[in-house]
């Protein structure tokens, strides 16, 4: 059974469960320096309705931590992205992982 995403709009902010394939607690690594020896889970994708600003909510961090991060979707990638410490291949928001099943 294919689950839909739950939107959810407050004030200016539309804030959806499914991006580019993602599902809550799918695995992610997000491509920056400080955090990419980190471990993080897909939360949401926010999108600012005014502005159009768009940013990524993550869970986790180091071993027993579970923060709630934002981050730019350009940072976004897969988990199957990272290769020998390096991140390879585009993120998730320029070739997102679709399930056309």
């Amino acid at each position: 059974m294919r689950k839909r995403a739950i939107v959810a709009t407050t004030g200016n902010r539309e804030r959806t469960t499914l991006w580019c394939g993602l599902r809550p607690g799918d695995p992610v690594i997000v491509n920056s320096d400080k955090e990419l020896r980190k471990s993080w889970v897909f939360v949401a994708h926010v999108r600012n309705v005014v502005s159009n600003e768009e940013w990524v909510e993550v869970r986790g961090g180091r071993a027993g931590e579970h923060q709630t991060r934002s981050f730019r979707c350009d940072l976004i990638f897969p988990a199957s992205a990272k290769k020998n410490g390096k991140v390879r291949g585009p993120s998730l928001a320029q070739a997102p992982q679709l399930n056309l099943g």
